[in-house]
C-alpha cells in the first residue's frame, strides 16, 4: 500500500482493514474516496456509496464502482442485501436508523469498521448537532445489539486531523476468527511448538 494511501485514509481504517477477509467492501457515505481507494489497494472490489455525484466522481477509480444513493431520503429501500459486505467503513457520518440494515449486510465473518463524532464535539465546532453525536459508549452497545463481537473501541478526543470527540470501532461478524484479530499487525498465530 502506499504512503498516499495510509496518510488519507483515518489511521482507525487503515490499523484495521487489512484484517479484513477478502471479499466485496462497502465504503457508507464515502466523500472523496479516501477508504474506497486504501480498501481496493487491499484488494477488495470496492462499492463507494454517497449521495454527492462530485464526490463520487473523485471517488471512483481502479477496483472501485460509485453509486449515487440518499441514505436518509427514506423513499427507497437500503440497495444491498444480506450477508454481501466483507468489510464495511463508515466515517464521520452517523443516521442511526441505517445501523440494522448495515449489520444485515455484513458477511457472518465480516468486518465493520467505524469511526465518527460523538458527543462534546459542539465544544469543537461541526458537527454539534446532537442528531450526529454518538453518545457515550453507544457504538459498543449497538455492536452489543446487533450480536458483534468489538476487536477495539474507544471514545474520547482526538487531536488529529483536528480537535473533536469521536467514538470508534471495529466489531466482526459472529464467523470472524478470533484468532485473524492480529491487534499487533502481526501475522496469525501458529501452532505452538513444545
Amino acid at each position: 500500500m502506499t504512503d498516499t494511501l495510509t496518510t488519507d485514509a483515518s489511521a482507525w481504517i487503515a490499523r484495521f482493514a487489512p484484517l479484513a477477509p477478502r471479499g466485496e467492501a462497502l465504503d457508507l457515505a464515502c466523500g472523496s474516496g479516501r477508504h474506497a481507494r486504501l480498501l481496493a489497494a487491499l484488494g477488495h472490489p470496492v462499492i463507494a456509496l454517497d449521495r454527492d455525484p462530485e464526490a463520487l466522481a473523485a471517488a471512483a477509480g481502479e477496483g472501485i464502482s460509485t453509486m449515487q444513493f440518499d441514505l436518509e431520503d427514506g423513499s427507497a429501500p437500503w440497495p444491498f442485501g444480506e450477508g454481501r459486505f466483507a468489510v464495511i467503513v463508515v466515517t464521520n457520518y452517523l443516521h442511526r436508523p441505517l445501523i440494522p440494515a448495515l449489520v444485515r449486510s455484513l458477511a457472518p465473518g465480516g468486518l465493520l469498521i467505524y469511526e465518527t463524532f460523538a458527543c462534546g464535539n459542539e465544544e469543537f465546532g461541526r458537527p454539534s448537532n446532537p442528531a450526529f453525536l454518538l453518545h457515550e459508549g453507544e457504538l459498543l452497545r449497538q455492536a452489543a445489539a446487533h450480536h458483534l463481537r468489538v476487536l477495539a473501541f474507544e471514545d474520547g478526543f482526538t487531536s488529529l486531523p483536528k480537535a473533536a470527540m469521536v467514538q470508534r470501532l471495529c466489531a466482526a461478524g459472529a464467523d470472524f476468527a478470533r484468532a485473524d484479530a492480529r491487534l499487533d499487525g502481526g501475522a496469525a498465530p501458529t501452532e505452538a511448538r513444545f
